[in-house]
């Protein structure tokens, strides 16, 4: 089994989503799991999303609200084929859901979803909402969701054989301990670096999308300061998906200042 299983991931498991652009990302992802498991699971996610928010009234209430974030949406996906030639082809789906929650999503395949919140708490621009929409898209793009299931299939294969392991050994460390204590170790030194990364790559393509489709990359840094503002806790950054508000804010700074002529070049759009 474990011989079969790296076999698996040499074969499979070594690949780059996104084409190598101004963003600078090409790290090599692991993706055993199938794409179609994954779009397939994102398509029946959202329907439920859009059956649920239309059952308590609250999909697409806004029209003007509407008719902003799929113009902003429309703009980014027009660029998408810079990052990956089939992504234009997607079905995209845009909708808005009323809620206080300061968030939006794009799943798997393209289907977008922004809440109110995001612009009624932090009174979010175009330049704003195009930088989370973008981000969103960059997560999508560069199939972080499936390689998140993918990392959590090597996990979760790699704790059994190691249970089994401690069992065979007749140690006296219990088996179940055993297993939490790798799981937090891989927790703590795999996945949750790994989401950070993820959540930088995000940005970078994000911030390059922005800028292409004519929108101002410094207004990630200004919906940042704003996100922040509204963090009532500041979880420490080896415990936490995303990196710390301080080198977030820092790096897209660096960043957006590293693409702007390429916002200049496309600002009249």
């Amino acid at each position: 089994m474990k011989f079969l299983l790296i076999v698996l991931i040499f074969i499979t498991g070594c690949a780059s989503t996104t084409l190598n652009t101004d963003s600078g990302v090409s790290r090599q992802q692991l993706l055993i799991l199938p794409k179609f498991i994954t779009n397939s699971m994102a398509i029946d996610a959202y329907k439920e999303a859009i059956r649920n928010a239309e059952k308590n009234n609250k999909l697409n209430n806004n029209k003007e609200l509407l008719d902003r974030v799929r113009n902003i949406s429309y703009k980014l996906i027009d660029e998408v084929t810079i990052f990956r030639d089939d992504a234009k082809e997607w079905k995209w789906e845009i909708n808005v859901e009323e809620s206080e929650e300061v968030n939006a999503y794009c799943m798997p395949g393209g289907k977008i979803m922004v809440f109110s919140g995001l612009v009624k708490k932090v009174n979010a621009t175009d330049d704003e909402l195009a930088a989370v929409i973008g981000h969103e898209i960059s997560h999508a793009l560069r199939e972080h969701g499936r390689e998140r299931m993918s990392t959590a299939l090597v996990q979760q294969v790699g704790i059994i054989g190691f249970a089994a392991y401690i069992a065979n050994k007749g140690t006296s460390i219990s088996t179940d301990a055993a297993v939490q204590a790798v799981a937090l170790g891989t927790t703590l030194f795999f996945a949750l670096p790994n989401s950070r990364e993820q959540e930088r790559e995000a940005d970078k393509i994000g911030l390059e999308l922005t800028a292409r489709a004519g929108y101002h990359p410094m207004a990630a840094v200004s919906l940042w300061r704003k996100m922040s503002e509204l963090s009532e806790v500041n979880m420490p950054e080896f415990l936490s998906t995303h990196p710390s508000n301080e080198n977030r804010i820092k790096d897209l700074t660096e960043h957006a200042k590293k693409i702007n002529a390429l916002y200049e070049a496309n600002k009249n759009k």
